[in-house]
Parts: C-alpha cells; sequence; structure tokens
C-alpha cells in the first residue's frame, strides 16, 4: 500500500515541487556496492541506470571538486545541482558502475581506503559479513563493551542481520580493541580469516583506478584502514590522513584534496586535522542537502535507495521533510502517515 502511495506521488509529479523548492541546495548522492542483480547490500546495475537517467532529467550533474568550490568562495550555487560520490573503493564500482556513468557522460568522485586497494587489510566491517555467512554453528555469542551478544545464525537475512549488530557495537568502541575482538570471534566461529579479501569484498586495482581517473573519475582519500576517526589517537588520525593522500598523488601523480570520513564520523579536532592535511573538502554520512553556506569540510549526503521510487523520495527533499515532521509533529505524523507521508 505504501508503495503504491509512492508510485502514485512519483506518476502524478507530486516530488517535483518538493524538488523545485531544494533548487538552490546542491544535492550529493552515495552509493556504497554495486551489482548485476542486486542485493540487500547492492545497487543493482538497473536501478544504478535508472537513477542516473532521472538525474541528467533533473539535475546538472556536476563534479565533486566542482560544487566544492561554490562552498569554499561562498558563491551562490547554480540551481539543480547534483554530485556522484561512492565510498570504499570495491571493484565492483569499475565492473558494473563505471561503463554506466562513461555512457551518460557523467562525473563521481570514489573515495578508497589505500590499504584496501594494497590488500594490505580489507574492510573490516566486511569481516563480519565474511564470518557469519561462513559459519556452520547456528549461534553467535560475543562480548563487546561489557555487553553480551547472542544471536542466531539461520538464514541468509539473519546473518547479515547479526554482523550489522556486531558492527554497530565495534564501532563504539576504540578501534585498537576492534580487530582483538574480531579475531576472538573468528575463532568462536572456527572460520579462519583470509589475509586478504576475498573475491565478494575484492577492492578496485591500481591500473583500474588510474584508468578512472584518465576517464575523469575523481578520486579521493578514505584513510589508509578505514577506521572510525573519533576513536584512534590523533598522531594515527594525521598518519591516516596524510599517508593516504601522499599514496595516491603517487599513484596519480597530481594533487589529491577530496576525502571522505569513514562511517561519516567527525568531530571537531578531526575536521581541523583534515584540513590541516590538505584536504580541500570532505563528506559525511549526514543525511540532507547544501545550502551556499554549507561547510566545504562537512558536507551532507543523501543515502541513495534501491529502486527509483524511494531515490526520488529521498533526493527531492521530500523524506527531509517527513523526518522534520516526525521530530516536531509526531502525533500529527502518527494519524495521517499512511494518508499522505508514507514510510520508508
Amino acid at each position: 500500500m505504501k508503495r503504491a502511495v509512492l508510485n502514485l506521488m512519483r506518476s502524478t509529479g507530486l516530488f517535483a515541487p518538493f524538488r523545485l523548492a531544494n533548487r538552490n541546495k546542491a544535492l550529493i548522492v552515495v552509493y556504497h556496492r554495486f551489482s548485476e542483480d542486486g542485493d540487500r547490500l547492492a545497487t543493482s546495475a538497473r536501478a544504478f541506470r535508472e537513477q542516473l537517467e532521472y538525474l541528467t532529467a533533473h539535475y546538472r550533474v556536476i563534479s565533486l571538486s566542482e560544487m566544492a568550490s561554490y562552498f569554499r568562495r561562498g558563491k551562490r550555487l547554480p540551481a539543480s545541482v547534483a554530485a556522484i560520490t561512492v565510498d570504499d573503493g570495491y571493484r565492483d564500482f569499475f565492473e558494473i558502475a563505471f561503463p554506466l556513468l562513461r555512457r551518460h557522460n557523467l562525473p563521481a568522485s570514489v573515495f578508497v581506503a589505500t590499504d584496501f586497494i594494497d590488500q594490505r587489510t580489507w574492510l573490516w566491517t566486511d569481516k563480519l559479513r565474511y564470518l557469519t555467512s561462513r559459519a556452520a554453528t547456528e549461534m553467535l555469542e560475543a562480548t563487546i563493551n561489557d555487553r553480551a551478544l547472542r544471536m542466531q545464525l539461520g538464514d541468509t537475512e539473519s546473518r547479515l542481520v547479526a554482523a550489522s549488530v556486531v558492527n554497530s557495537e565495534l564501532k563504539q568502541i576504540p578501534d585498537e580493541a576492534k580487530d582483538d575482538i574480531i579475531t576472538r570471534i573468528a575463532s568462536s566461529l572456527n572460520v579462519p580469516l583470509p589475509y586478504v579479501p576475498p573475491g565478494e569484498f575484492s577492492p578496485l586495482t591500481w591500473e583500474q583506478v588510474r584508468e578512472m581517473d584518465a576517464a575523469g573519475i575523481e578520486i579521493g582519500s578514505h584513510t589508509l584502514t578505514h577506521p572510525i576517526l573519533t576513536n584512534i589517537s590523533r598522531d594515527r588520525l594525521r598518519r591516516e590522513l596524510n599517508e593516504s593522500r601522499l599514496r595516491l598523488e603517487e599513484v596519480l601523480r597530481r594533487k589529491v584534496d577530496l576525502f571522505c570520513y569513514p562511517n561519516g564520523d567527525y568531530d571537531v579536532m578531526v575536521s581541523n586535522e583534515v584540513e590541516r592535511a590538505g584536504y580541500k573538502c570532505a563528506v559525511t554520512s549526514r543525511h540532507g542537502l547544501n545550502d551556499r553556506d554549507a561547510n566545504p569540510l562537512a558536507l551532507r549526503r543523501i543515502h541513495t535507495e534501491r529502486d527509483l521510487v524511494h531515490f526520488v523520495q529521498s533526493t527531492s527533499g521530500f523524506e527531509l521533510l517527513k523526518n522534520r515532521l516526525r521530530r516536531t509533529h509526531p502525533t500529527l505524523i502518527a494519524a495521517t502517515a499512511c494518508e499522505y507521508l508514507p514510510e520508508l
């Protein structure tokens, strides 16, 4: 029912006024994984193609660097501008998304963790997905930050949920403790952790990064190892920021000044260190659009959906209004949500 309401709103043009009202705010969309058919954690090739067609029809898609230049200079934004960003640096971006971007002649910015590309590590959040998907036992038990967790490992969905719960807990603790806990969980599940990323979690290669850079895809830093930056020491923070930028500049032979906060976590100290490291633009995971007064080192983004109607709802600004009304008028929303403000 709710999906039908959203489809009706889109087909009758009811999202257009919201898009028009927000035309002077910059839209930045964010993706992570891609697949041919799509799954719970990936955007399908078909969905991505539809979303690119929608963006080209309703927005002027520009590079993140060009967009950031307006914020840095305090200049008025052009009407209806959008930028495409992709986090982490998985190989499926090159295989699935990159050809579609080239076909539509659209720019994008890809943020890579350089030790991931060098295959010195793999993203720690993927390690839990790997462990839960391969465990023969039907129960995962762990203690994190004095909290005891006990979760069923049944079907694929329950295993993904278990990994998500553990990852959420690990994001709250010092980074040094995180790896020890993952090692203990691997031992308890009797699943060896490969040293390099297994196939389903493969990173881009440097050859692919150079090819995309030459084709106009902007490459930015996502640190060395993708830690939660508010959970590490200042010395390690500086190393993550500076060495990842230097590695990218060594490979690309050009200046790199775009940055993405892993998991979107930052504070004043982290943001100051990002600026100190020479970055001119940084994107967060904070949900929203950006007006001309936005901080270029703390830009908001819209998390993309895996079907077009929800994508239109999110990018138009309608969802932002919905969330605002939920906070300020919860009784009104409870009474009218199903009829006028369908849930995601």
